[in-house]
């Protein structure tokens, strides 16, 4: 039961953490929202360390490391996807694949699910390819590519969290620091890399600075979920982060919510009560 309500908090983190920095990228090119995002990001983790510990063995660095390039090659892939089709088609099956791959390992590392498991796993991915799909029109098709890349994206997001549940269970917080440096000096990089195409605008400081302190917060309830729970379920439930996202920008930004979406958001709370029994 912890481990659901961890995985739920993250959710939850993620899904503002997107929110305000989809904001923040509205107002400057996005990799100047990232320059921002990650320094603060990483800031966090480094305030957590002496309340959490932090034990940098080598399984800790290695883990931590290989979550960091996946965490930069996912940001990489996602937004490249998003901005070449139809986002209410790719981004269901970039969160699908993010959700399906963690639960296969899962799966295969022995985990086992209860019968209300069983029924509860499956509607909680179907909630989530509802929750992503966005009110626009269905009928555009992606490019094979577009649909490549989307792939690329999910099994980024799953290996990342993957990595960081193989870290050792005693490791505290020293993954999560091990991976945004590593993710930080990667984007940093690229942005310098391309600093003159990222335009004049200046980014949203205090929203930037927010997503990704929020960014920090869901990566450590994620870790703590995984460490107390399934690996199967919590990547499902964290999966859900679009439904954040959704009702964030229905209530702010006054968005419309479509029929499918709202089929999701249901969903989701039959999936996450059945999970809770199990």
């Amino acid at each position: 039961m912890l481990a659901l309500v961890l995985a739920l908090g993250c959710s939850v983190a993620y899904g503002c953490a997107d929110f305000l920095g989809g904001l923040g990228a509205r107002k400057a090119h996005v990799l100047r929202t990232v320059m921002i995002a990650a320094p603060a990001s990483l800031v966090v983790e480094l305030l957590l360390w002496p309340l959490l510990g932090a034990s940098f063995s080598a399984g800790a660095l290695g883990w931590g490391a290989a979550s960091g390039v996946a965490s930069a090659a996912a940001f990489v892939l996602l937004y490249r996807t998003l901005a070449i089709g139809p986002m209410n088609v790719l981004s269901p099956v970039t969160a699908l694949i993010s959700a399906a791959l963690p639960v296969g390992v899962g799966l295969l590392q022995g985990e086992h699910l209860a019968a209300a498991g069983l029924i509860g796993l499956p509607l909680a991915l179907a909630a989530v390819v509802l929750v992503s799909a966005g009110p626009g029109v269905r009928s555009a098709r992606p490019s094979r590519t577009a649909l490549l890349l989307a792939f690329g994206a999910g099994a980024a997001i799953a290996l990342q969290l993957v990595f960081l549940h193989q870290a050792p269970s005693d490791s505290g917080v020293a993954p999560l620091i091990v991976g945004r440096t590593v993710s930080s000096a990667v984007t940093l990089t690229a942005a310098a890399l391309m600093f003159r195409r990222l335009g004049p605008e200046r980014p949203a400081y205090a929203m930037s600075a927010a997503a990704g302190a929020l960014d920090s917060m869901a990566n450590l309830l994620f870790l703590l979920a995984a460490r107390s729970g399934d690996l199967s379920v919590v990547a499902v439930i964290t999966a859900l982060y679009p439904a954040g996202t959704v009702l964030l920008a229905r209530s702010v930004l006054h968005e419309r919510i479509g029929r499918g979406q709202l089929v999701g958001l249901g969903t989701a709370a039959v999936a996450v009560s059945l999970l809770a029994l199990s």
